[in-house]
This record gives structure tokens, sequence and C-alpha cells, in this order.
């Protein structure tokens, strides 16, 4: 197949969808790049991903940044690391930044998971992150301190990417803190023309929290209807957008089949796709064909609706509060899981500074 003629690449010559990579690898980021993308994104997970696949490319800078600076600990290790692959992905991107004048060709780097009660945490990082590269989105969490964070700094000239978000209200929330933020730059005279914020709705794990929450409650739920639940919250966020002329770009992530990028197609949105994913893309022979427009099956949605409290939840718009942002199940699941690969990912780099005795 002549790659510029996979289905990826067709997607976004021919629709206004957009796709980025999701991950900074320079494998993966190089392939995505060929086909069309023009983005990609980071987390402590896929950083912590990049160096077991890519050591190969990592392991002397390890060791230099370790001998250099003979008082950090772990922690401060870990995220120059962090940095420096983050801002090595951004690079890969620059020239696709530069052909789009600087409106795509984002590098997304997360802010640390372990702050997300705290905004003024959140927010000081992504500024100082905004400034590593010139082409950074900066990963802020939709939780409840994240939404302020989210106002601050777009109001400070970050361009964002909401991120630990899976549902209508949390995207709206997004939106809303995103305008604010934009409005107060404009009276202020600063400029916006450069911003494109994003909202992530992590489609996949939407799913992935249905399926949990219906073993829990013994609720039996036709097997297929799950992997309409994410599909169905991103339409409803997107017709919302549009309605309500958000300036926020809606992104879906957390792949589990070939529907979360096919349903899709045509939107104007912005696809965060793992490298298994587009290699599965690229190898089917489904058509590249708007189907942004076309509802989900509306028994798949009643169905979930009807038995599921928290796919209702996701769905309407009052669904949730944002005081009840940080402990929906799919987002204490994720944050939990971030949280954890920063944990992992400075054992890591422990390994590099002290290495096991016991093993031979």
């Amino acid at each position: 197949m002549n790659k510029y003629k996979s289905p990826l690449h067709q997607t976004v010559s021919t629709t206004p969808t957009d796709y980025w990579n999701d991950s900074c690898s320079v494998k993966e980021l190089t392939y995505a790049i060929e086909h069309g993308a023009v983005g990609a994104t980071t987390n402590p997970t896929i950083v912590m991903n990049v160096l077991k696949s890519e050591m190969h490319l990592w392991e002397e800078r390890i060791h230099k940044i370790i001998q250099d600076n003979p008082t950090w600990n772990e922690t401060d290790i870990m995220w120059q690391i962090f940095e420096e692959v983050a801002v090595h992905g951004a690079g890969l991107l620059k020239p696709v930044f530069e052909q789009n004048d600087g409106l795509k060709g984002r590098l997304s780097i997360q802010t640390n998971p372990i702050n997300y009660r705290d905004a003024k945490a959140i927010c000081d990082q992504a500024v100082y992150f905004s400034g590593l590269a010139p082409n950074m989105q900066v990963k802020i969490p939709v939780t409840r301190a994240g939404i302020n964070a989210i106002e601050e700094a777009t109001f400070k000239g970050v361009n964002i990417n909401a991120t630990v978000s899976f549902t209508v209200p949390q995207a709206l929330a997004v939106a809303e803190a995103v305008e604010r933020g934009l409005k107060r730059r404009e009276e202020a005279g600063l400029n916006i023309s450069k911003m494109r914020p994003v909202c992530t709705i992590m489609i996949g794990r939407t799913d992935d929290w249905m399926r949990v929450f219906a073993e829990k409650e013994n609720i039996t739920v036709t097997p297929e209807a799950f992997d309409w639940a994410g599909i169905a919250t991103f339409k409803k966020a997107y017709e919302l957008y549009n309605d309500k002329g958000y300036r926020t770009r809606l992104l879906a992530a957390a792949y589990r089949n070939l529907f979360h990028w096919s349903a899709l197609i045509g939107g104007d949105v912005i696809l965060t796709i793992p490298y298994s994913w587009q290699l599965k893309i690229n190898a089917s022979d489904i058509e590249v064909e708007n189907r942004m427009n076309d509802p989900v099956n509306p028994a798949y949605v009643k169905e979930l609706y009807d038995k599921l409290s928290e796919f209702r939840k996701a769905f309407d718009e009052d669904g949730l509060s944002i005081d009840e942002f940080d402990s929906y199940g799919a987002s204490a699941r994720t944050l939990r899981g971030f949280i954890g690969s920063v944990h992992d990912l400075a054992g890591m780099v422990r390994n590099f500074m002290l290495p096991n005795p016991d093993i031979k």
C-alpha cells in the first residue's frame, strides 16, 4: 500500500478530521507523520513505554543527567528526562508546526497528575511546560481544580489539552473555562490568534468504565452496546460544541476498536491514535467516508441510558457537577493509573541511580 493512500492519510486529506500519534516514540511518531499526523501526545505512562522500547536512544543521556546533578533525587531526574523526551518529540513535529503556521504540529505534554487537586500547581507547571518548545500543548486534568487551572493557563497563553475527561459535563466545563480565559486575554489586549485549545474525551475509557460498572452491579447489557458508549458521548458533546460555538476542539482518545476511528470520520475533531491501532486502521478495508453525523444505534443508547446510571452521568449535560468530577469512576481509575505511572517512572530512574546488587 502506498503510504499516501492509507486510510489514515485519506481521512486527514479528504475530511476536516485530524489525527495525532498517541506517543512520542521516534519510530511511532515518524510513521504517523508519514501518514498525515499533525500532533502527538505524551504522559508518564507513554514516556515509560518509550524508554522501554527505545532505551538505546536515552540510556547515555540518563546517565549524564545523573552524573551532572549529584544532589538531585530520582523525582528531579525523572521529570528532567520526561521533559527531554517530550521536547524531542516536539522537535520531530516542528516541520508540521511551521508548515501550518503554528496552528497544528504540537506535542501534548502532561502536567503532574499528583497535583490534580491543586489549581495553582497545575497552572504553574502548565506555563513552564508551555515554554519548553514553541509547539507545546499542555495537558491539564478535568478535575475540580483542573477547571480553574484551565481558565488561568488559557489566560496566560497556554494551549491546553484537557485530559482525564470522559463525559459531556466535563467537556462543557472545559469549553466554558477556555472561553473565560480567552475572553480575559482579549480584554487585556493579548494575542489569541495562535491558540488552539483542545478537550479530550477518552472514549475507550468511557467504554471500559461502563463495563466495569455493569459487572460490579450485576447489570446485563448487550455486549455490543458497550463499544458505543464513548462514541455516543463524544458525538453528543460535538453537537453541543457546534451549537454553542465554542473555540475548543474536541479530541477522541483511548482506542479500543476501529469504530473509534471510523465512526468519527468527517468531524472537525482530532483523533489521537496509538501506533498499534494505526497499523490496524491502515491494514483495514473500511471505507473512508463522513460518519460523524451518523447517530449511534438508538437501541444501544437507550439500553445504556436506561440501565446504567454511570452512562447517564456521562451523557447528560448536567449529569455531573464540577465537584463530582474527581470521584467519577472513570476519572478516579485513570488518575490512579497516571499517578502510579509517575511512581513507576521514578522507579525506572532509581534503577539507574542505585542498581540492584541482588540481580546478576
